[in-house]
């Protein structure tokens, strides 16, 4: 084992993904979805998101759609909304900081977090029979009932697998999210952590010569000592 990986393990166990997620979807609302739902995006604020988009990917057949390009960045609370216009350009979801046409269907189906080529998240929801398409990561997350949301565990938590990061919650809180709190490694800590790994990668490693001199003159001590005998 190098302890030198295991400190710095230790010191980097505390820090969150860098990477934008999706921490909330809200698609199925009572009645009309017109100016009701919407997606939220957790990061580091002041994070572009020019260039990136959120796609919808139909579970049967793996069809792509809808395609919304985002743009702005992400605010000082480091939680964005992309939220569901109507036919008059308003809506109905608070705290929102795009608004587009955004229609993202009942599962089993997923969305996807997309920069240029690159999926940076994913969320796949609904049960997924035999042929159809799971866009999401690990397995998925269930499908709220109508007036529901489903929303990440804790914004800055990403275990890779939906059916762990997400749960369904009654109440859809657009702008609001709950984060697990990671405590700082104490200072000393990080030094006896690096004081560690500094000695033992300096530890001298045993040389096979060195034995067998050592040996070679223990022989000869013993020869002496016969003699003098």
């Amino acid at each position: 084992m190098h302890w030198g990986l295991v400190a710095l393990t230790l010191c980097g166990a505390a820090s969150a993904s860098a990477s934008p997620v999706i921490s909330e979807v809200f698609y199925d609302a009572i009645g009309s979805d017109n100016g009701h739902s919407f997606v939220e995006i957790y990061g580091n604020p002041g994070a572009s998101l020019d260039g990136l988009t959120l796609e919808g990917v139909n579970g049967a057949g793996g069809g792509v759609g809808p395609i919304i390009a985002l743009s702005g960045v992400i605010p000082a609370d480091g939680v964005f909304v992309v939220a569901d216009m109507n036919g008059d350009g308003e809506t109905s979801v608070i705290n929102v900081d795009q608004l587009t046409n955004l229609d993202f269907q009942n599962g089993p189906d997923s969305i996807v977090l997309i920069d240029g080529v690159v999926v940076i998240d994913a969320v796949g929801y609904g049960v997924f029979s035999a042929g159809e398409v799971f866009a999401g990561e690990g397995a998925p997350a269930v499908d709220p009932p109508a007036g529901s949301s489903l929303a990440r565990q804790f914004a800055n938590q990403d275990q890779n697998d939906n059916s762990l990061d997400f749960t369904e919650i009654g109440t859809p809180t657009p702008g609001e999210v709950q984060l697990l709190l990671i405590p700082e490694p104490s200072s000393g800590l990080l030094t006896a952590l690096g004081l560690l790994a500094l000695g033992l990668r300096r530890r001298p490693r045993p040389i096979a010569g060195v034995f067998d001199g050592l040996l070679g003159l223990e022989a000869a001590a013993i020869a002496v000592e016969h003699d003098v005998s």
